[in-house]
């Protein structure tokens, strides 16, 4: 049986949020995209993950902007572009010739530019084909035409799985279905397609899915040593089904600190012992456990590392 200690370490690990990657590892450390939310969660994902980030590397030259999984704005390696956009294509043709179709339009609009805003939800469908890119500032958006990726779509679909599965097994295809964006029936197909790299597991009584080859990695996994600040999205690695194995679909408060000022988790030797904001540089931690003076001084190394003007740290 995996317990969800064990899981929640190996995700730990698998998602370099334990031993950071060092400097100008930015395809590495967005392997398998980073949501950006403001105020500019991508970015602090991407620090937690990765040495020597500074404010500016959400636009580094190896990574690239568009609505991805959900349609939420994700962060992501302009080589895996085309797994995140044409791998959450809906299997149904018809489906796929109306995106297309969105794409033909919204590109014609831009003509070759870049333009700002005014393109609603048809931008974020259009995005699936592969073909817009866009730039989020946290205060205006900007979209432009991309060449389509040369990635076979069903490659894609699979390859947009596999990620899924190694950073959120031990998981399932409703979660999958929920986190990728596409429809249960289609999710289904693209899983499996997938099947025979996967092993079941006992997941505290529940039937979940692993990569094979990650299994011996799963097991022996222990709760991991040091303090990280880790965004919102990065607490579905908590689980936020109603069980709280899984990464969706469903929400979970993972700690009485949390609330609408502070939706991000504080991370102590793999345990959710805080919640945190930001506005500007100042960076405001309630803690629901006292910290000791080595995890306190920790913390402030944390908090001073972050690539955000004149950080401070504010705990209650």
């Amino acid at each position: 049986m995996i317990t969800r200690e064990q899981a929640v370490a190996y995700r730990l690990h698998v998602n370099h949020l334990v031993d950071r990657l060092p400097a100008g590892s930015h395809e590495e450390a967005a392997y398998v995209g980073l949501q950006d939310t403001a105020p500019r969660d991508a970015l602090l994902g991407l620090h937690a993950r990765m040495a020597g980030c500074v404010p500016s590397d959400w636009e580094h030259p190896a990574l690239i902007q568009t609505y991805s999984p959900r349609a939420a704005v994700y962060v992501l390696p302009v080589r895996d572009f085309g797994v995140f956009t044409l791998g959450r294509l809906p299997i149904d043709a018809d489906a796929v010739r109306r995106i297309d179709v969105l794409a033909d339009r919204l590109c014609a609009t831009l003509d070759g530019r870049e333009r700002r805003g005014g393109m609603g939800h048809e931008l974020r469908a259009a995005c699936a084909s592969g073909r817009i890119a866009v730039r989020w500032d946290t205060t205006s958006l900007w979209a432009r035409e991309v060449p389509r990726p040369a990635i076979d779509v069903s490659a894609a679909q699979v390859e947009l799985c596999r990620r899924h599965v190694r950073c959120f097994g031990p998981t399932t295809p409703k979660a999958f279905s929920w986190w990728s964006g596409l429809s249960p029936a289609d999710a289904r197909v693209v899983w499996d397609r997938l099947v025979d790299e996967l092993i079941e597991v006992d997941f505290e009584g529940v039937a979940a899915w692993i990569l094979r080859a990650d299994e011996e990695w799963l097991r022996s996994a222990t709760s991991p040593p040091g303090v990280r600040l880790l965004v919102a999205s990065d607490l579905r690695l908590f689980g936020r089904d109603h069980g709280g194995r899984f990464v969706g679909p469903g929400l979970r408060e993972l700690t009485p600190a949390a609330d609408s000022f502070h939706p991000n988790g504080l991370l102590v030797d793999g345990r959710i012992v805080g919640a945190w904001g930001r506005k500007g540089g100042r960076v405001s931690v309630v803690l629901s456990e006292t910290l000791s003076a080595a995890q306190y001084g920790a913390l402030e190394a944390e908090v001073a590392s972050m690539p955000v003007r004149d950080p401070q740290l504010s705990v209650k």
